[in-house]
């Protein structure tokens, strides 16, 4: 059910998000599912009349995260009270689909707790926990409207269409949920079963977002490279395949995609990555140990093998791509000699950047019940001696940057007057100095300087080039 209100006076909304890029889509759609209310974006939680916290799962002591910030809120909450104004807390994402009971037990001042995918029918639930909260005038605590049911429609066809683009990147859900089921994660449990958009509503929706601005679209998916979608003659297109019919929308000129899973790392989407030009020339591919003993206990379904000859073939295909990824350290069994495979894995492949986390249990999972835990000083050691190595190689890919000239798209305003910021065609953040009516274009700028995890150089061009790499 989808409730709509005619337009009233502007009311803040104040979403803070943590985690991945899907919370970041998320959070934008939340906030154009909720406009027709008559919210628009506020600054802080002091100028709002609603805020959301769009939690992640996946960070380590997320949960107490979420209460400690639910502690601050509350507090807000009251004092606004007092000066005769209104605040409902929301509480989304995957913190609220695994925990949404304890969050409304602990948490009385909560108003809302809504899972991933129900955020399309917030309208409703805010129009009933006003209702509830009418009914308890003078009390301190919220309404308590849960919703973390995995409906039977699928969201997507409930939501507008997005209404802006910032610094010409945007980001568009094309696969939702995981049948992989790594024993170390939760999303099987919070996002659902995979489940993959049509490509018509894809392309759909890209087309908007490039009317709207984005000469850059980033493909999201738990499980992306998994997507296989309805086609618009009637049969079920590949990643690939779609990523080709993108390519034709005049006016985009990137095309990424984020996070694959090497099983799902097909032939014709490594081909696409050598055929199609506007693909970036940069993949995030999680392999999260080099230990095949830990690869088969993750449940990961690929071994060190499958993993190295994919990026042989990558490379093959596009020279220049470069590689991010996932690493956990401290998995339950893990011997110092499969710790050696990992660090061994990584100066084999050598990678651009990367995610690297000690591993933490998270209740429900298998992972969090076996046998033969990694003490917490172990794991300090080896995310410590990852971190140094992996900060080389990055260290070593930007330093190779220098000197070169690259299209960079950028996106905001960067830390000093007159600065700007973007991102290259491998992610790299790039500053320079240049015009603000450049942001949300793509520009050539030649590299003078390397930082800890930036880029520095000068803009080459005035005018904004037609396409990227």
């Amino acid at each position: 059910m989808t409730v709509t209100a005619p337009m009233a006076r502007k009311k803040g909304l104040f979403i803070r998000t943590y985690g991945c890029q899907m919370n970041v889509y998320d959070s934008e759609r939340m906030a154009d599912v909720l406009r027709p209310l008559g919210y628009a974006p506020a600054a802080s939680p002091d100028d709002a009349e609603m805020v959301i916290v769009n939690t992640c799962h996946i960070r380590e002591k997320a949960s107490e995260k979420v209460f400690s910030e639910l502690g601050r809120l509350r507090d807000l909450k009251a004092q606004k009270r007092r000066d005769g104004q209104d605040l409902v807390i929301a509480v989304a994402g995957c913190v609220a689909q695994a925990e949404g009971a304890e969050i409304m037990r602990r948490q009385p001042a909560v108003d809302i707790v809504v899972g991933p995918q129900a955020y399309h029918r917030l309208p409703e639930m805010v129009a009933r926990a006003a209702r509830a909260a009418a009914n308890r005038q003078g009390t301190s605590k919220g309404a308590g409207v849960l919703d973390t049911e995995f409906p039977v429609e699928p969201k997507f066809d409930y939501l507008p269409a997005p209404s802006t683009v910032k610094g010409g990147a945007a980001f568009l859900s094309v696969q939702e949920g995981c049948d992989r089921f790594c024993t170390f994660c939760v999303v099987p449990y919070t996002r659902g079963a995979e489940y993959s958009r049509p490509a018509q509503a894809i392309l759909a929706e890209a087309r908007g977002l490039v009317a709207a601005g984005a000469c850059e679209i980033t493909l999201l998916g738990q499980n992306v490279n998994a997507w296989h979608g309805a086609a618009p003659d009637g049969t079920t297109w590949s990643l690939a395949q779609l990523i080709r019919a993108l390519a034709e929308i005049e006016g985009l000129s990137r095309i990424r995609y984020t996070t694959s899973h090497p099983r799902d790392m097909d032939d014709s989407l490594i081909a696409a990555h050598g055929a199609v030009p506007k693909l970036m020339p940069y993949l995030h591919l999680p392999v999260q140990s080099g230990s095949d003993r830990v690869l088969e206990a993750m449940n990961r379904r690929h071994g060190r093998d499958l993993y190295l000859r994919l990026v042989e073939r990558l490379r093959a295909a596009r020279p220049d791509m470069a590689l991010s990824t996932d690493l956990i350290v401290g998995f339950p069994g893990e011997t110092d000699a499969d710790f050696e495979d990992t660090l061994r894995l990584v100066r084999e492949v050598g990678f651009a950047a990367a995610f690297s986390f000690k591993y933490s249990a998270r209740p429900g999972t298998p992972a969090a019940m076996m046998a033969r835990q990694i003490p917490d000083d172990v794991r300090d050691a080896r995310l410590q001696a990852l971190q140094a190595l992996l900060g080389e190689q990055q260290r070593a890919f930007n330093a190779a940057a220098v000197g070169r000239t690259m299209p960079v798209l950028f996106q905001e305003h960067g830390r000093k007057p007159g600065q700007l910021l973007g991102k290259s065609p491998w992610l790299q953040s790039v500053h320079a100095e240049g015009n603000a009516r450049l942001i949300g274009s793509i520009v050539d700028v030649h590299i003078r300087a390397t930082h800890s995890v930036s880029l520095s150089g000068e803009i080459v061009t005035v005018e904004p080039v037609e396409a990227a790499a």
